[in-house]
């Protein structure tokens, strides 16, 4: 599965950040009289997203497309953006969408969530999984939203490509998961309208299981030009700008971007980790999963 490159964005996604630039630059209050001077703000439906390799962007895209209210793009694979400054209100609704590392929440996308204000906006909270588990990723994203404000009223497992064993749910969101995904959509949809706010019963365990070892650090290979792209789009600054072929193994959290984003597939993992990794996953990965709506 390709990946719209971060600055690449399309048109709609373009729209939106300069929507949100407009919110963080000036606020709410004045964004409110920017867009309809006089009038009742409208609701948004804020698309928060940590989508390295594009596929949980997808599947939340499935969601946040269906529900009404303009949709607002927030990138939290951008680690420019000032996600301090980015508020809702409560007539706001924002899917909160996350891939599952080893059954938990990226640490860096947690963080970001919790400097945001949620103010009382109703949450839709997304977990992608590459077709293993996502174990306790949901309700640690519960926490973490609820710890920003925000009121969960829905959750959602989707599957997407395995970020580093790409054979596992190849292509998936594949249009059987975007039927699926709208429908879900489409009932969540239905209790916002009918002012139910309830809070779903969401799988998963407190404590949380504890965080995996050391991953796969990805390394430049013969064919880089050292072009900077990885640099540019590594959500935690672990590539060296100056020179991309060095890289702060502590700082990466294996989320292939890099991989995903070269030009010239010259990026990679080291094959005998990645032989090893299949191995141990094709048993979990082999059969279908479904994507679940927790309501």
């Amino acid at each position: 599965m390709s990946l719209r490159p971060a600055l690449n964005l399309q048109p709609s996604k373009r729209f939106a950040r300069g929507i949100l630039k407009v919110v963080t630059c000036f606020g709410m209050r004045t964004f409110r009289a920017f867009v309809r001077k006089g009038e009742d703000y409208p609701m948004k439906v804020f698309d928060i997203v940590f989508s390295p390799t594009g596929g949980t962007e997808k599947a939340s895209g499935y969601i946040a497309n269906t529900l009404e209210g303009e949709t607002v793009a927030v990138d939290l694979t951008d680690s420019g953006l000032g996600f301090r400054t980015v508020a809702m209100t409560k007539e706001d609704v924002a899917v909160i969408a996350v891939p599952s590392y080893g059954g938990r929440v990226p640490a860096v996308a947690a963080e970001r969530l919790g400097m945001m204000r949620g103010n009382g906006a109703q949450a839709v909270l997304v977990c992608a999984y590459g077709n293993r588990a996502y174990e306790d990723t949901l309700v640690e994203l519960e926490d973490a939203a609820k710890g920003a404000g925000f009121r969960v009223i829905a959750a959602v497992s989707a599957i997407a490509e395995h970020s580093i064993v790409r054979q596992f749910a190849a292509g998936r969101p594949d249009r059987q998961d975007a039927a699926q995904l709208a429908g879900f959509a489409n009932q969540i949809q239905q209790k916002i309208s009918a002012g139910d706010a309830s809070e779903p019963a969401i799988p998963g365990n407190r404590p949380y299981k504890k965080t995996g070892g050391t991953g796969m650090v990805p390394k430049a290979t013969k064919e880089c030009t050292a072009c900077g792209a990885c640099a540019a789009a590594c959500p935690v600054g672990a590539i060296d700008k100056d020179d991309p072929k060095r890289v702060d193994k502590k700082a990466c959290i294996s989320c292939m971007r890099c991989v995903a984003v070269c030009p010239r597939g010259a990026r990679a993992v080291n094959p005998v980790m990645l032989s090893a990794a299949t191995k141990m996953l094709s048993k979990a990965c082999s059969e279908r999963k479904e994507c679940e709506l927790f309501i």
